[in-house]
C-alpha cells in the first residue's frame, strides 16, 4: 500500500536534525542551484521590476535559501509549510534577531549579482517575509503570487502519483500569468530518513517533471543534475520557468 501524504509523521519531524545534515555544511549541488536560480531570476528581471511582487515558499521546511533568491524582488514573502516542527523553525528564523549563520554561505553565492548584492539580506528577510501554516494540497488555487519556489515537496510527502500531479498543479495555480518560478525534485527518490522517522517519496525523473509542468509554462528548462547527497535517490531535477496563462483542469 503507497504511503499517502497524511499518513506521514509531519508532527515528529526533526528541523535541526534535517539542516544538520543537508545544509549546516552547505552541499555543492546546492550551492549550483542557488547560483542556477540567481542567474535566472536576474534574467527574468533584467529590466526591473515594474511593481512590487509578492513571493511564496511552498512546503518551505527547514530550507531559507529559496526565500533568500525572491529577497531583491518582493515587497512581501510568504514561507507556507504544514510541518509544525519547521513551523517553528522558521517563525525563529524570520524574527528581528535574523537568520542562522548556516544560511550565509547560500546568501553568499547569491551576492555574487548585482541586484542581491544591493539587499542586506537578514534585516531584509526579518521584514517582509512571514510564515504561514498550509497544506500544499489545500492551497485554493487563486493565482496571487507573482514569483514562486517550491523545493522536495511535491515528490517527497508522498508515494502516490495523483497527490504528486495534484501538488505540482496546487503550487503553479498559486502563481500569476509570467510569474518566474523555481522547482526542484529528488531523482528516483525511495523515501528519506530525518533523524528516527522515514518519510515517502514519489520516485520521478526528467521526464516526469517536464510532463507534469509543461501544461503550465510558457518557458520551461530543466537541469538534470548528477549529485548524489544521501543513499537512496539518483541525482536533483530543478525546473526553472515562468507560468503561463493558461487555467488548469483538476
Amino acid at each position: 500500500m503507497m504511503d499517502r501524504n497524511a499518513d506521514a509523521p509531519w508532527a515528529q519531524f526533526d528541523p535541526e536534525v534535517y539542516v544538520d545534515l543537508n545544509y549546516r555544511v552547505p552541499l555543492e549541488v546546492d550551492l549550483l542551484i542557488v547560483r542556477l536560480m540567481r542567474d535566472y531570476f536576474g534574467k527574468c528581471f533584467a529590466g526591473g521590476v515594474p511593481d512590487p511582487m509578492r513571493g511564496v515558499d511552498v512546503g518551505a521546511g527547514a530550507n531559507l535559501y529559496p526565500g533568500l533568491s525572491m529577497l531583491p524582488w518582493c515587497e512581501k514573502i510568504v514561507l507556507l509549510e504544514y510541518a509544525q516542527p519547521n513551523v517553528e523553525y522558521l517563525e525563529r528564523q524570520t524574527s528581528p534577531q535574523g537568520y542562522d549563520e548556516a544560511w550565509d554561505a547560500f546568501w553568499n553565492e547569491l551576492g555574487e549579482a548585482p541586484a542581491y548584492a544591493a539587499v542586506e539580506p537578514r534585516t531584509r528577510f526579518s521584514e517582509i517575509v512571514r510564515v504561514e501554516r498550509a497544506n500544499l494540497l489545500d492551497l485554493d488555487g487563486q493565482r496571487r503570487w507573482d514569483i514562486g519556489t517550491m523545493f522536495f515537496v511535491a515528490d517527497s510527502m508522498s508515494e502516490c502519483p495523483d497527490e504528486f500531479r495534484r501538488g505540482v498543479r496546487c503550487f503553479m495555480d498559486a502563481l500569476t500569468e509570467g510569474a518566474p518560478f523555481a522547482a526542484a525534485f529528488m531523482k528516483e527518490s525511495v523515501g528519506y530518513q530525518v533523524g528516527e522517522h522515514r518519510y515517502p517519496a514519489y520516485r520521478v525523473n526528467e521526464d516526469r517533471v517536464r510532463e507534469s509542468l509543461e501544461p503550465f509554462t510558457s518557458e520551461l528548462e530543466i537541469h538534470d543534475l548528477h549529485h548524489m547527497v544521501r543513499p537512496g535517490h539518483e541525482g536533483i531535477i530543478l525546473a526553472l520557468g515562468r507560468r503561463n496563462s493558461e487555467i488548469a483542469v483538476p
